[in-house]
């Protein structure tokens, strides 16, 4: 996915079991981030950062919606232990991560594994792809100032 490009209509199914769709979030900019894995140091502080300024950003407009291919009983867990106000889509069959490119061979400590790269989509109102922040430019701690 690019910037211009159309987002999916089907973005998949959230924590609660419930299907997720981009005409529920008519008229608001949508936030979809993709992130490695719950209960991980820097993905914690993401989804914090997201949480702490959750008000700002709703008021300028943002639904936040978080994409990992943890389950949805994983995503229940990681919501209740840091009282997260948004949804977590678990995409457990990789649909969304490889269909936005965002899945793909990483390395650590000289290990190369499969994984989620960390990127943020801004969706605009009319559903197209307005802004891509990239594994290299999130700063965990401080990703909301980055979209807002």
């Amino acid at each position: 996915m690019q910037t211009g490009d159309k987002a999916p209509e089907y973005l998949g199914v959230n924590e609660k079991g419930e299907e997720i769709r981009l005409s529920a979030y008519k008229g608001k900019k949508i936030v979809l981030y993709f992130y490695p894995k719950d209960n991980t140091p820097g993905c914690t502080a993401e989804a914090c950062n997201l949480r702490d300024n959750y008000d700002a950003l709703r008021q300028a407009g943002y639904e936040v919606i978080g994409v990992s291919v943890d389950s949805g009983k994983s995503h229940q867990k990681f919501i209740e232990k840091n009282n997260l106000p948004f949804t977590l889509i678990a995409d457990t069959e990789k649909k969304l991560v490889e269909e936005f490119g965002v899945w793909g061979e990483k390395s650590m400590c000289g290990r190369k594994y499969m994984g989620t790269f960390r990127t943020t989509f801004i969706i605009n109102e009319e559903g197209k792809i307005e802004r891509i922040i990239g594994p290299k430019e999130i700063k965990t701690k401080e990703h909301a100032a980055q979209i807002l």
